[in-house]
């Protein structure tokens, strides 16, 4: 296979049309091209906007422990048909990923995948038990560099353990990335608490249980000098919050789902588990207030909390099935659909919430570079005129609980590079 391409007339982030040598691994050549050299492939691009790969700061891929969710192989395809070049990979594994070991594990079973950079996040606590530090440092300095660590799936709730990971991990510039749910407030919760819970009969999970955590632990990173990031940001109450913490200075980073962008609980009424997830869809007035917060930067980037499961987890009552959706292969046609259709932003706004940030956040140094001579050839060419019905059978992942089946959706990845190697040529996995 040809590892040296020529884009012909693509648009970098909707600009003029130009050409893009990929070669050795890098953009060699931005602007008007000659006939290639010989061994170069060449893409026709036109009418495609040209993005830098995108990088994903919440992802699930649930190996090792539940290979019958989803590999990191399996995730890591669906990733690059999405556009993704990295992705995170959250600690909730069986084992939990809490030591260097089950880290490298991670890292190296993404090196050999090759559709994206893996990049594991390490947990905050042994066993996501929320009783003592897992060993941050040792994850910090393994072959795998961690620099995110989360709990996610669960609260770092005591209030003394978040300061002390909070101050750990300033010695390596790292970031906690919490997940923000009050446990007491959402014992045996079920979907957005208000007035559609109490007709539906499901216990609700109230947004001040959300708001709660995140103004708390602003305030810990304040206090002592260190870097916070908010996963799934779902409520309008917690972007405000957010917004103070930045207007403060303080070092508080935030992301939105796409599903939280685009959907709303009430397609609880259906009873159909596969809009659970955690923390639940809200109301239209909340999602109204994160695409503002996402379009003015107080939410910095969008993350998919891609969540996959088999089908006995979600065919089934919703009391019984599990939290999560699928997000990464919709996440771009999502963010085009809430987000740019609507003109809240541009495509360097994209390129800006789903690469540069990201990527920054990470502490990632190859990853959400512009598209420029020099530059790592991480490229994702997407077609914004393409429409698609979504359908679970076609998904890579092994599971197929997405909430968007048989929904129409603008935009196609038609082609990801990643360090110039195509891991997706004309909407195809290579």
């Amino acid at each position: 296979m040809s590892t040296s391409y020529l884009i012909k007339n693509a648009s970098i982030l909707g600009g003029e049309p130009t050409d893009l040598l990929l070669e050795d691994g890098v953009v060699h050549l931005v602007g008007a091209s000659t006939a290639p050299p010989d061994g170069v492939e060449t893409i026709d691009a036109s009418g495609l906007i040209a993005l830098p790969g995108l990088v994903d700061l919440h992802t699930h891929l649930r190996e090792p422990g539940r290979e019958d969710a989803e590999t990191v192989e399996s995730g890591t395809r669906a990733a690059a048909l999405g556009g993704f070049t990295a992705v995170h990979a959250m600690a909730n594994t069986d084992p939990v990923a809490d030591t260097a070991g089950v880290v490298e594990q991670v890292w190296r079973l993404g090196r050999e995948a090759g559709y994206c950079d893996v990049y594991p996040v390490g947990a905050v606590t042994v066993g996501l038990a929320g009783e003592r530090l897992a060993e941050l440092g040792a994850m910090a300095d393994s072959a795998a560099r961690v620099r995110v660590f989360s709990d996610d799936g669960k609260c770092v709730d005591d209030a003394v353990l978040m300061r002390r990971a909070l101050e750990y991990v300033k010695a390596f510039d790292g970031v906690i990335a919490q997940h923000a749910q009050e446990p007491r407030l959402t014992e045996g919760a079920q979907m957005n608490e208000g007035e559609l819970s109490g007709r539906l009969g499901m216990a609700g999970w109230p947004a001040v249980a959300e708001e709660a955590i995140i103004a708390r632990d602003c305030l810990l990173a304040a206090h002592v000098g260190s870097r916070l990031h908010v996963c799934h940001v779902s409520t309008a109450g917690s972007v405000e919050i957010v917004r103070q913490a930045k207007e403060k200075g303080w070092n508080v980073t935030a992301e939105a789902c796409p599903h939280h962008l685009l959907l709303t609980d009430e397609l609880a009424t259906t009873y159909d588990p596969i809009y659970k997830v955690n923390p639940p869809l809200r109301t239209a007035a909340d999602a109204e207030a994160l695409r503002a917060g996402l379009a003015d930067g107080t939410i910095d980037i969008v993350a998919t909390d891609h969540a996959p499961h088999p089908l006995e987890d979600k065919d089934c009552e919703w009391a019984a099935a599990a939290f999560g959706m699928l997000g990464l292969e919709t996440a771009l046609s999502i963010v085009q659909e809430t987000m740019v259709d609507p003109g809240l932003l541009d495509w360097a706004g994209v390129a800006e919430r789903m690469s540069y940030a990201p990527a920054r956040i990470g502490r990632v140094a190859d990853h959400g570079r512009p598209v420029e001579e020099g530059s790592p050839a991480n490229v994702v060419l997407y077609d914004p005129a393409a429409r698609r019905v979504v359908e679970a059978s076609s998904s890579a992942s092994l599971s197929r609980n997405t909430p968007y089946a048989g929904m129409e959706l603008p935009g196609r990845v038609v082609a990801t590079f990643l360090r110039g190697k195509a891991t997706v040529l004309d909407g195809k996995l290579q």
